[in-house]
């Protein structure tokens, strides 16, 4: 019979494994949640979550994932994608019709499963090849896969059929194709229409970045200053989304050399 030490031992040393692996999965946990933060570029978020472990990564998990804590359900991260997919592919199946194939191909494009998507536009346009949207996002996924040569026509293409096209940003795409083309002044003329019409900061700080590369540093100024004018006072979620190019603004400005009087 054991004595009362040994069980007494026993069970510190069950309570030991069970606090070394509740402590993996906090870290596992904690982990997940850093590496959201930084697919999503929140990097306020991440040092947080790097600073503060353990509450921060609860607080972070709720905010992200739960559009009201109280009343909204939970669901793995990529979960609506998943179930997205499935559903497009039984429309496929059944019907095949090109906006099937063309919303698949987005929900791919999304996921950075760039091959997918392309094929998706593709078939999608084999069906139907004067649908602007998938020319528009069959263009910008082969530009994302650095294939510009081979995207400038389909972006070109839908630009000139209309200009205004998802509020600009098949414009963009198309400026940004040029300039990984060598076009640098075909590419500043299409950039001057954008922020013409818009005030995107994508826009704005690559025309103040081709500004710069020809020597001209006070009209990247001007740019620069406007982005980081509106970006105070603009909705959260633009705000999110501009982030980079907003950084990229402020980053700009401290490089620039003295203003000319």
């Amino acid at each position: 019979m054991d004595s009362p030490d040994t069980a007494i031992s026993e069970v510190y040393h069950v309570q030991s494994w069970l606090y070394l692996g509740g402590a993996v999965l906090v870290g596992l946990f904690n982990l997940w949640m850093i590496v959201d933060a930084i697919r999503r570029r929140e990097w306020i978020w991440v040092g947080i979550l790097l600073i503060f472990p353990g509450i921060s990564t609860l607080w972070y998990f709720f905010y992200m994932f739960r559009d009201s804590p109280a009343t909204r359900g939970f669901e793995l991260p990529g979960a609506q994608n998943r179930r997205r997919i499935k559903e497009l592919q039984a429309q496929i199946h059944h019907l095949d019709k090109p906006h099937h194939h063309s919303q698949l191909g987005d929900v791919y494009f999304q996921q950075g499963k760039l091959d997918k998507a392309e094929a998706c536009y593709r078939a999608a346009l084999e069906r139907d090849g004067q649908d602007l949207d998938t020319r528009a996002h069959l263009g910008q996924c082969l530009l994302r896969q650095k294939r510009a040569a081979e995207a400038r026509p389909l972006l070109e293409g839908v630009v000139r059929e209309n200009p205004k096209h998802d509020y600009g940003h098949t414009t963009m795409a198309f400026a940004e194709t040029l300039t990984a083309l060598g076009e640098a002044d075909n590419a500043l003329g299409v950039w001057q229409h954008v922020t013409a019409n818009h005030a995107y900061p994508r826009a704005k700080v690559q025309l103040a970045e081709l500004y710069l590369a020809k020597g001209q540093p006070d009209l990247a100024r001007a740019e620069l200053k406007d982005v980081l004018a509106d970006d105070p006072h603009a909705p959260t979620f633009q705000r999110r989304r501009d982030r980079v190019w907003v950084n990229r603004a402020r980053s700009l400005m401290r490089k620039l050399p003295a203003a000319t009087s």
